[in-house]
């Protein structure tokens, strides 16, 4: 399978299976789209008013080699390594811990209804936090690394429980031979700089929420009377980032119908001195007034290749910062079972609520029919388990066909069932903006091989 475009004076040229990311001239792109269907002389009669025999001959030649060193129109073999899914057997990696089901934010976009997540307010007890970790460990078989993720609501009004849940987690290291990865998600509201103290010594990342420009954020992220949080949190956010060497966190914005120029919080957060931003788009039903909608999506894609050209115009000058969905590792990247099945949500990663229910991932929490078990008992419910083992790339008719399928993995289960009620659905209005993503990523990585002067295939 082939996917080729144009984006920024780029002639650029996927071979889906392989993973080969070809960057060429006007000649080759051009036979390329014919190369499957034509014989040569179809071809070169096509195109012979707008280039010479002997272009025509080197680009055939040029793409010949492509095909034998497996490079350009590759089969795929990956079909075959699905049917073995449900037999595989899985271990948990990581967890979701909803540290807190209550929030200090009233934030207008919140899926989890401001920390409830469609029940009460709670907060985890540290004996509830211990059998969770106590359950990662008895269900991790030999893997060494394990992440925990506290999350909520907000994390920090739970905060003498994370702390001593991190320290137990530590202490389990050595007999165990395990490693945690310890992270937390914050609306910063009452980060200080005890606590970022202790992040930066045991937290692997922070995500740090805001939405951008200040009308932005103060609009969708006020407190519950009302008032914006902005001019509270985003000293705290700078001085924290700082203190990680702008590394190892991420500031964590959503975008939405109110503020489709996303980009131009992008730049914000950017010109405040963060390295490392994610900004992302607001999923929720479509009556909400702040909902993206299908017909957003000319303007979305637009911003995508506004914000692709400004972060290579920045990075020229010197102004370098790492936008978290523009990036893609071409060389290495995930496992094949990785790229195939996405996050693991349901088998490798699970969300716990308050009380010890386990949930597919944090945002199943509440929905009854996804409740798997608890960390005293396990997993009870093995058929979810199952059902979320056959969530792939080719279980999903809409990606069988799709170019971004082994980026994206089949996209996220959760927003496949809200929209569509079936996880091996997927939601059309995020599947279109992770494609333009993904075009923008490479288009990236072809500019920044051109600045290095490589003239090979990027």
């Amino acid at each position: 399978m082939i996917h080729q475009y144009k984006n920024n004076g780029y002639n650029i040229v996927m071979d889906i299976n392989s993973g080969a990311i070809h960057v060429v001239d006007d000649v080759v792109y051009d036979v390329i789209a014919l190369y499957e269907d034509h014989s040569r002389q179809e071809i070169r009669e096509q195109l012979s008013s707008v280039y010479s025999d002997q272009e025509l001959e080197e680009a055939f030649s040029e793409i010949e080699e492509l095909v034998r060193e497996k490079r350009l129109f590759t089969e795929d073999n990956y079909q075959e390594i699905v049917t073995d899914f449900k037999k595989r057997n899985t271990v948990v990696k990581a967890l979701c811990l909803h540290i807190a089901h209550d929030c200090n934010l009233a934030c207008r976009y919140c899926f989890a209804e401001e920390g409830e997540y469609h029940g009460r307010r709670a907060l985890m007890s540290f004996e509830t936090g211990r059998q969770a970790l106590d359950f990662l460990v008895a269900n991790s078989g030999s893997r060494v690394n394990l992440e925990v993720d506290f999350f909520g609501g907000e994390p920090l009004m739970n905060w003498d429980t994370v702390r001593r849940l991190v320290e137990y987690g530590r202490s389990l290291e050595k007999e165990h031979n395990k490693h945690f990865r310890f992270t937390l998600t914050t609306n910063g509201v009452l980060l200080n700089d005890e606590i970022m103290e202790f992040c930066n010594r045991e937290m692997s990342n922070v995500v740090l929420s805001t939405d951008g420009r200040q009308e932005v954020h103060d609009r969708m992220r006020p407190f519950r009377n009302g008032r914006g949080s902005y001019d509270l949190v985003m000293p705290k956010f700078k001085k924290f980032a700082d203190s990680r060497g702008q590394m190892n966190y991420y500031v964590r914005g959503t975008f939405t119908h109110y503020n489709l120029d996303f980009s131009e919080d992008v730049f914000s957060l950017a010109d405040q001195g963060f390295e490392q931003i994610s900004v992302e788009p607001v999923v929720a039903p479509p009556e909400e007034p702040y909902a993206i909608q299908e017909a957003d999506l000319p303007q979305i894609l637009e911003e995508y290749d506004k914000l692709a050209k400004g972060i290579i115009e920045r990075r020229k000058a010197g102004k370098w910062f790492n936008f978290f969905h523009f990036m893609i590792d071409l060389e290495g990247g995930p496992c094949v079972y990785k790229r195939l099945s996405g996050c693991g949500s349901g088998t490798e990663y699970l969300a716990v609520t308050p009380w010890g229910d386990l949930y597919p991932c944090h945002q199943f929490v509440g929905q009854e029919e996804f409740l798997m078990g608890n960390v005293r008992d396990g997993i009870t419910r093995t058929d979810i388990r199952d059902e979320f083992k056959l969530c792939n790339v080719y279980a999903k008719p809409k990606c069988r066909d799709c170019f971004a399928r082994f980026y994206c993995s089949g996209g996220c289960a959760a927003n496949a069932w809200n929209f569509h009620h079936s996880i091996t659905d997927a939601y059309e209005v995020g599947c279109e903006m992770m494609r333009k993503r993904v075009e923008c990523a490479i288009m990236i990585k072809a500019a920044e091989a051109a600045e290095e002067g490589v003239e090979e295939d990027a």
